[in-house]
């Protein structure tokens, strides 16, 4: 009588190099601008959560990363690019009109918009009638878009709701441009 033993072989658990590689590789991903924020979150989460190699190689697939003097020239192309841009902006934020931070504990908020009650009063097509909102709370300025068309920009980056701006900053309602001063 002849009896079949089954072996139940598992595959070797992934070890931390490995799933440290793997991390690397998306981080290198997200940062070159190959991932997005919620797709590098995503995928680190499931290579936190892999098992087996082929989990990790199926995440990384799309990422592999190119020869050394690939990267070289793509990183001395970025810095040369960035550069240029940080000096666009550098040259821009010097140009544009000053708009005064509202004083420590002034009770009321710096409405600004086309509407003519507004305390602050833009003319120009791209502002809505009450765009934005400009508050001094605890200590720290707050910019709140309230719903205008055209957006609330802080240095570059859309408002959603409320950002903390401070002396220096750029800020966009619509189309014109102004850079915060506290003083």
């Amino acid at each position: 009588m002849t009896s079949s033993f089954e072996h139940h072989t598992h595959p070797a658990r992934l070890s931390d190099a490995e799933r440290d590689r793997a991390l690397k590789v998306l981080k290198d991903g997200v940062a070159l601008g190959r991932l997005s924020h919620d797709t590098f979150v995503r995928r680190m989460e499931l290579a936190l959560a892999a098992r087996r190699p082929d989990e990790l190689d199926a995440l990384t697939a799309d990422l592999r990363t190119e020869g050394r003097w690939t990267r070289a020239v793509v990183g001395a192309v970025g810095a040369v690019s960035g550069f240029t841009v940080r000096m666009r902006r550098a040259w821009t934020v010097e140009r544009l009109p000053k708009l005064m931070l509202p004083r420590q504990g002034d009770p009321y908020p710096l409405r600004i918009g086309r509407d003519p009650a507004n305390r602050l009063r833009l003319s120009h097509e791209s502002v809505s009638r009450v765009h934005a909102e400009l508050t001094s709370q605890g200590g720290l300025w707050v910019l709140r878009d309230l719903g205008s068309t055209n957006g609330t920009s802080v240095n570059g980056r859309r408002v959603v709701g409320a950002a903390v701006v401070r002396d220096g900053d750029q800020v966009a309602f619509g189309h014109m441009s102004f850079r915060l001063s506290a003083d």
